[in-house]
């Protein structure tokens, strides 16, 4: 395998550094971005001289990410591969949750991955070659009551990646979205933004949903090692995938719903047609 040099966002604790130290493993260099100096140093820990870590305090802060990608593409080398993964998971009804952390919620795991993957892009696009990928969920296909705020900004996400990916196939340039299901880390764990409950009508729908997230915690199906492999098999193909499921849990989950999406559109096909001019532009 050739060695590349990767950036990854959010390598501390969770998917990022599994996917971090599957790199590294395979040889790879990797740029990994924390929020403290604790964390740097226990990234760096993991493979002196390959491991290298920047400190980015809040990713939404676009000049500070343009700056440490032109750093790392100076003082490291060419990006390979760049996966925008920081993010977090907000719970909570619909109308439960305040607009401000929706607001928030779209801030972080929307436009912090835009703008890394947008002061990436540039570098790519020159050299004609690279690999973009960002971290969305298996609730970027599918939504479950209780996380509309987090399945939106995923929804948003898949949306992004799938015309970026589009754009600059042109440029010899990959995307793909990953989008794991549950896994064996914190993210349902102290990781995971609550709302605070207020309506009771919802309590027979949610409370049982939010108990058994919370059991479920520490005990997840996904293996966070075997993510990180299967993404550094993607990184190493000349095609990979536009979309990559993790989790035979995501896969039955995100079948389904694309299943009843197939079948409200076959349910409804002769409606849609009636809304067109008898004559018109096709796209």
């Amino acid at each position: 395998m050739q060695r590349q040099n990767w950036l990854i966002t959010g390598v501390s604790t969770g998917l990022g550094r599994a996917f971090a130290q599957a790199a590294l493993t395979a040889g790879h260099t990797v740029v990994g971005t924390v929020r403290s100096e604790e964390d740097l140093r226990a990234f760096e820990g993991l493979k002196p001289g390959y491991a290298r870590g920047r400190s980015i305090l809040d990713v939404t802060d676009d000049h500070a990410v343009s700056d440490v990608i032109t750093e790392v593409e100076r003082g490291v080398g060419p990006l390979d591969v760049v996966i925008a993964n920081a993010g977090y998971g907000l719970e909570g009804t619909f109308e439960e949750t305040p607009l401000a952390e929706v607001r928030r919620q779209f801030e972080i795991n929307v436009f912090g991955a835009v703008a890394t993957l947008q002061a990436a892009l540039p570098h790519m696009r020159r050299r004609r070659r690279g690999h973009l990928m960002a971290v969305t969920s298996m609730g970027g296909l599918m939504a479950v009551p209780g996380m509309s705020a987090y399945c939106g900004s995923k929804f948003a996400l898949e949306g992004i990646l799938e015309a970026l990916g589009k754009e600059v196939a042109q440029f010899g340039i990959h995307v793909t979205a990953i989008e794991p299901g549950s896994f064996r880390t914190d993210w349902a764990g102290r990781s995971m933004t609550r709302a605070a409950r207020t309506i009771d009508d919802y309590d027979e729908l949610f409370d049982p949903i939010r108990e058994a997230r919370q059991k479920a915690s520490g005990n997840q199906l996904g293996n966070p090692a075997k993510a990180g492999e299967a993404v550094v098999r993607i990184a190493s193909v000349d095609q990979p995938p536009a979309h990559l499921v993790l989790g035979s849990d995501a896969l039955r989950l995100v079948t389904t719903a694309r299943t009843a999406v197939d079948e409200d559109i076959r349910a409804w096909e002769t409606l849609s047609r009636t809304t067109d001019f008898d004559e018109g532009a096709q796209l």
